[in-house]
């Protein structure tokens, strides 16, 4: 069994006589290394993978240390989960109540029968919150791509181009320059649409004196970066570039508090306090932070809900903003690590304002 089932055993505290299911992608690349589909069934002494002929070679490959079962017609991923557990002598089965839907839950009761239920309560992604080595540099690395392929955007950007061009430009930068996929789907807002904080990229064409918000990042080795970067093209209004100081202030003041023992909501506070101050109270409605790793949204977030303290070896963004409907917005994005010192941005790109 390798080291992170062991320590997600140790976190559930499961007894001898318990098991685990994990349906979730991300818990099952975390736990074992695979990237398809199916389940993973484990307690004490076993470890499988449940997946179909499709996924069967690649589960060899990519979790050596797991067991491969094979489903077929009329034995589901269930079905074979039951027979381990039985084998096993599990009474109680640990699963993900937060991603197993009513109907799938249904189904699994029916093919494990005679065995109790009981939440997992997100231990898997309790052990994710802390990175390994490995993790960080997959991070910094996707986060060292992303940087990249905005620094060469920068040159393409011109009157006329439409937020869509600019979103598969900035795409296909990423992906020629080492990243694996997409780690979220890219924003491009520009002039009005500023003021939608998750803007979907558009047929309107940037026009100057307009500021284009990018909020983007590639994947690299199952890891995510997060990204963002607010321009204008061509002199901004005198209001623009007053949101966009305040937006910088509260993002570099709030990034040079990151240390252990930060309080989360306490980060939050001191920028939405900057914000509101400068006079644009309510325009700031989002939290300002939340973890990446595998998935682009973990805990702990920075945010007026949580009450966590930042530990060493976390990965957090930090990324404020101002958005005001029919003028426009701006919003600056980091993504950080704490170490024992503080914080450590691993994203490179200019924060000063950058006029083309």
């Amino acid at each position: 069994m390798n080291e992170r089932m062991n320590k997600l055993l140790q976190t559930a505290a499961l007894g001898k006589d318990e098991g685990i299911l994990i349906h979730k992608p991300s818990n099952m690349f975390y736990l074992s290394g695979y990237t398809g589909e199916g389940l993973i069934a484990a307690g004490h002494g076993f470890q499988a993978i449940i997946t179909d002929f499709r996924y069967t070679e690649q589960a060899e490959r990519q979790a050596p240390g797991f067991d491969v079962l094979m489903v077929e017609k009329g034995v589901s991923h269930a079905m074979l989960a039951s027979e381990l557990f039985a084998q096993h002598g599990v009474k109680c089965v640990r699963y993900e109540d937060d991603e197993v839907t009513v109907r799938s839950f249904e189904a699994i009761k029916e093919a494990i029968p005679g065995v109790e239920f009981a939440s997992l309560k997100n231990a898997p992604e309790t052990i994710r919150r802390i990175k390994d080595q490995h993790e960080l540099d997959c991070i910094e690395e996707a986060c060292n791509i992303s940087c990249k392929a905005f620094d060469q955007l920068l040159g393409f950007i011109k009157p006329g181009m439409t937020e869509k061009q600019l979103q598969i430009k900035l795409e296909f930068l990423m992906l020629e320059l080492g990243a694996e996929a997409l780690a979220f789907n890219t924003i491009v807002a520009s002039g009005v649409n500023g003021s939608l904080p998750h803007a979907i990229p558009s047929d309107k064409k940037v026009e100057m004196g307009e500021m284009i918000t990018f909020d983007f990042g590639a994947k690299k080795g199952g890891y995510c970066a997060d990204m963002t970067r607010t321009i204008s093209l061509g002199q901004p209004s005198a209001e623009m570039k007053k949101i966009y100081d305040t937006v910088l202030y509260a993002q570099q003041t709030c990034e040079d508090m990151l240390a252990p023992g930060k309080v989360c909501k306490d980060i939050d506070t001191v920028a939405r306090k900057i914000i509101d101050d400068a006079g644009y109270a309510g325009r700031f409605g989002h939290g300002l932070g939340h973890s990446v790793g595998i998935d682009i949204h973990e805990d702990p977030r920075l945010s007026q809900l949580c009450e966590d303290p930042l530990e060493v070896n976390q990965t957090i963004t930090v990324e404020p903003g101002i958005y005001v409907p029919g003028l426009g917005g701006v919003r600056i994005e980091d993504t950080c690590a704490i170490t024992e010192n503080g914080g450590r941005t691993l994203v490179h790109a200019q924060k000063a304002l950058l006029i083309l």
